[in-house]
């Protein structure tokens, strides 16, 4: 018997929509914290299957929630209304799966990665008191590559009269995420992999951007922060500066060298160190607040 046990649920937002999520949580000892994980702007829980595992081999219970519009969530493809919805739609998967544990005793952790690591800054800032930590794995707070100048115009113009109209997502290369060839050929292929966006949901990602720096003056939560040190996606250094200057605790910054942007896919021991890094981290701080 594997050391994880691994489900599905459907939990409902607030207007009605069904959300996908997938836990996993240990099968032979106790649990002893809880995350809840976003991911990225293409990517779904699907792509982060061993960090559950590893987390929940660790006594670590793991929620992944597919965003609106993404991964196994079929309906609106690509589309969020506004930065409070999605941030909604994380308060429903708080409270249903806290509801559903029956144990109150873990205030769960929050953790973003890539796109996801917006959203969850804007939680940990908008929802003080609600996670014990926040964890960001190649957060894409500051992103290298963003649409052509003309697309922005375009997306501007459609979000006022055509909001859910699709315009591509400017990471169609899947050497932008890892260098194994395996994985470059799983994101080309994945069905689920999200290739388009609304014009609704570009303008909520470039409003996240607005408010970063309000976010960061209202973080008081213990901070993670992991980066691959060949991202092609994300400024490293502008990340490490934003978080350096977050109201909260010092943080724990852990950089993996030549590594890129989506450590689950990179080949070697950093795949998995990546994720036990994050477990140690997490155990770490649950022991140090219950002390």
């Amino acid at each position: 018997m594997p050391d994880w046990i691994e489900e599905t649920r459907t939990l409902t937002a607030s207007d009605g929509y069904p959300l996908h999520c997938r836990f996993w949580r240990p099968s032979n000892a106790a649990i002893q914290a809880r995350i809840l994980i976003l991911h990225g702007i293409q990517s779904h829980a699907g792509w982060y299957e061993s960090l559950g595992r590893t987390l929940a081999e660790h006594g670590i219970e793991t929620a992944m929630p597919d965003r609106r519009g993404s991964g196994a969530n079929a309906s609106d493809r690509g589309h969020a209304r506004s930065p409070g919805q999605l941030l909604e739609d994380i308060d429903i998967v708080y409270r249903s799966w806290r509801e559903s544990s029956g144990d109150s005793k873990f205030k769960p952790y929050l953790g973003g990665i890539s796109w996801g690591g917006k959203l969850a800054v804007a939680s940990a800032a908008t929802r003080p008191g609600q996670w014990a930590g926040l964890s960001l794995i190649a957060p894409g707070l500051f992103a290298k590559v963003r649409p052509p100048f003309s697309m922005q115009i375009r997306i501007a113009l459609a979000a006022l009269i055509r909001p859910r109209k699709q315009f591509p997502i400017p990471l169609a290369d899947p050497a932008l995420f890892t260098s194994d060839p395996h994985w470059q050929n799983f994101i080309a292929t994945d069905e689920r992999t999200l290739h388009k966006a609304s014009a609704r949901f570009f303008v909520t990602s470039r409003i996240f951007d607005l408010r970063l720096r309000r976010y960061a003056r209202r973080l008081g939560c213990p901070v993670l922060l992991q980066l691959a040190g060949a991202d092609r996606i994300v400024n490293n250094d502008r990340t490490k500066d934003y978080i350096n200057s977050a109201k909260t605790a010092k943080p724990t910054i852990l950089e993996y060298p030549g590594a890129h942007h989506t450590l689950e896919f990179e080949a070697g021991e950093v795949s998995r160190r990546y994720a036990e890094d994050l477990a140690r981290w997490i155990k770490e701080k649950a022991i140090t607040s219950a002390g």
